[in-house]
């Protein structure tokens, strides 16, 4: 059944952000400590999932069958059990003083300056190497809030520069499933796209090494003594499998047993299968909320598409694009669709999917060539996504180091350069169109 575009179906989600901020910047204002989590993130998007069901019923979907599919859908469930074994990583690393140990024989050595900008290089890499930012903040964010406890930087800091350098990564490695859709769905090769999108990407990574060593004010690291070296090995684990491209669960997974077992062996006070069942389970406990949240936004989400909210927000884009001419149009239209889909969807990926023929047809009508249209469409996806205060990413970051999302946003620096970078280039003059291999 072929459900007629609507702007009225988006109006689910601008009722929850503005019941989750509002509430926020209201309590902000009258002084109260921790002014975000005075109404959860989970209890406020439930008016909006409620509206979102009535709207659903109203134009003939079947509102509780729509919702369930969007929760149960494999994405999604996908993203909670990421969460619940990086919650449990991060909790189990932490008791057996594996974190202290990569402090005192690794990150002690760096001088203060580039503590920062080594954070963002080893996230970067990870990420570049296995194509996926969540596995990346994942692994990475345990060992930076140790460097972050050691420096006294601040925790945001160091967790934005995680945050930057798995973007970073995201967007340009060739077996991100964000740039093989933006190139498939642009007609173009992964390799084409990673060509176009490297020259912005650099400058703006370069950019972002500077500022991360003039910002914070770290102090020179104070190391364990007494921590054992054999206790990083949880952690280089966790990086070589999935450097070798092992699934992301598998690697948490693995992770968790390794850490246990030299724990048990090598750990100050020991370390039980009792104390590892209770840290496992704490490890969950801390991330319940954005695996709520993530649930609820899938089901929201599927309902704002069924009920042709999505379908309104890319119609719009087109007609707005398709009375004016020239490059620069298709592009703002391509980095506008790409922006905003991702806010609706909350998802990089499915962002990609829904909008990718719509901006194919925006890129082939202003002369803007398909490795360059993959290029913004990926890059203004993975930005938006990164920066979402309730997207995967900032979910999982905040939940790790005990942060409010809203405090990781402005501290996430590679992401605002890359998007202050990708506009520059896009005021660029055009240059001729080149001819580009179409997707296998």
């Amino acid at each position: 059944m072929n459900i007629r575009p609507s702007a009225w179906a988006l109006s689910p989600l601008l009722l929850f952000l503005a019941l989750f901020f509002g509430a926020g910047l209201y309590y902000t204002a009258q002084g109260v400590p921790m002014a975000f989590y005075q109404l959860r993130a989970p209890v406020a998007i439930l008016p909006a999932v409620v509206l979102g069901l009535w709207l659903a019923r109203r134009r003939g979907v079947a509102p509780q069958e729509t919702l369930l599919k969007g929760i149960a859908d494999p994405d999604i469930v996908l993203m909670c059990l990421i969460f619940l074994l990086a919650g449990a990583f991060a909790m189990v690393t932490n008791k057996i003083g594996a974190v202290d140990a990569v402090v005192s024989l690794g990150v002690g050595a760096l001088p203060p300056m580039l503590i920062l900008p080594g954070v963002f290089l080893l996230a970067g890499f990870l990420s570049l190497s296995v194509g996926t930012s969540m596995g990346t903040i994942a692994a990475i964010t345990p060992i930076a809030l140790g460097v972050s406890d050691a420096s006294g930087l601040d925790r945001a800091l160091v967790i934005g520069a995680v945050i930057g350098g798995a973007t970073f990564g995201d967007n340009l490695s060739l077996i991100s499933d964000t740039a093989i859709a933006a190139a498939r769905t642009q007609g173009t090769t992964v390799r084409e796209k990673f060509r176009e999108n490297v020259r912005i990407a650099l400058p703006a990574a370069l950019l972002t090494l500077v500022a991360l060593a003039f910002v914070g004010e770290a102090s020179p690291v104070e190391t364990v003594e007494h921590a054992s070296p054999w206790l990083i090995t949880p952690y280089l684990v966790v990086l070589v499998l999935a450097l070798l491209g092992l699934d992301v669960l598998a690697v948490l997974g693995i992770g968790l047993v390794v850490a246990a077992l030299f724990g048990a062996g090598f750990a100050e006070h020991g370390y039980g299968v009792a104390e590892f069942a209770g840290d496992i389970y704490a490890g969950f406990e801390s991330v319940f909320e954005i695996v709520l949240l993530a649930l609820l936004i899938g089901g929201l989400g599927a309902l704002i598409k069924a009920s042709g909210g999505l379908a309104w927000l890319a119609q719009a884009i087109s007609r707005i694009a398709r009375g004016n001419d020239g490059r620069r149009t298709g592009e703002w239209s391509i980095a506008a669709l790409a922006s905003v889909t991702d806010v609706f969807t909350a998802n990089n990926t499915v962002a990609i999917l829904v909008s990718g023929g719509v901006a194919r047809d925006i890129a082939q009508r202003h002369g803007v060539p398909p490795a360059r249209a993959a290029s913004v469409l990926d890059i203004f996806v993975c930005c938006v996504q990164s920066l979402l205060p309730y997207g995967a990413q900032i979910l999982l970051a905040a939940s790790l180091a005990a942060l409010s999302p809203l405090s990781l946003i402005g501290k996430a620096h590679y992401c605002w350069a890359l998007i202050g970078i990708t506009v520059l280039f896009m005021l660029w003059p055009a240059r001729k169109p080149v001819a580009t291999a179409t997707a296998a």
